[in-house]
Formats: structure tokens, C-alpha cells, sequence
């Protein structure tokens, strides 16, 4: 079991390797990240791990850019823990459109 810490509400909750950081948190009732489509897609659940190591599964490049999830941020229901984490939760990241003038 890991103890996952919600930095943003000191929240904190444990689950296993085996269910990603939002199936853990639904799976003992408790509230913290925000919850959307549960697959990767709605961009709702987005989190920053800030210590700790987890794997990650496939999700939309439209709410993690390949140099956030270097930074650590991830969808919850993308996040698979392999030890403790501390996790900030960021929620649905704010998209406006760039205008290109020539």
C-alpha cells in the first residue's frame, strides 16, 4: 500500500500499484481530486507529483504536453503509484487560444 498526500488540502489516503491514484481515492470515498471521465480524455483530474514514483498510462496531449508530464503533472486516473507521493491538484487546466498575427 502507498500513501498518497494531497498537498493543496493535506488530504491523504492509501492505495496499491495496482489502481491508478483516482480508483484509489474513489475506492475509499474520499474527496480531494476532481472527478471527470476516468479515462484519460476530460483533463478534470490533473495533478502534479511533486515527490515519489509512479507510471503513467496514455492520455490526451490536449491537457498534458509532453514537457508537463516531465514536470510531473498527469491525469489522476492516468497515475499508477510504485511508492508514497505528495500530489498537488491542478483540476482542469486553463485552455485559451493563442491569436497569430503576421
Amino acid at each position: 500500500m502507498h500513501q498518497i498526500r494531497l498537498t493543496n488540502s493535506d488530504e491523504q489516503f492509501y492505495t496499491n500499484s495496482g489502481n491508478s491514484l483516482l480508483e484509489g481515492m474513489q475506492r475509499l470515498a474520499r474527496k480531494g481530486i476532481p472527478i471527470g471521465c476516468r479515462g484519460g480524455g476530460c483533463g478534470v483530474c490533473r495533478v502534479q507529483v511533486l515527490s515519489g514514483n509512479y507510471h503513467s498510462k496514455k492520455m490526451s496531449r490536449e491537457h498534458v504536453s509532453e514537457c508537463e508530464q516531465s514536470q510531473g503533472i498527469g491525469l489522476a486516473c492516468r497515475l499508477y503509484p510504485e511508492s508514497d507521493l505528495e500530489v498537488k491538484v491542478l483540476g482542469l487546466k486553463n485552455c485559451k487560444k493563442k491569436l497569430h498575427v503576421t
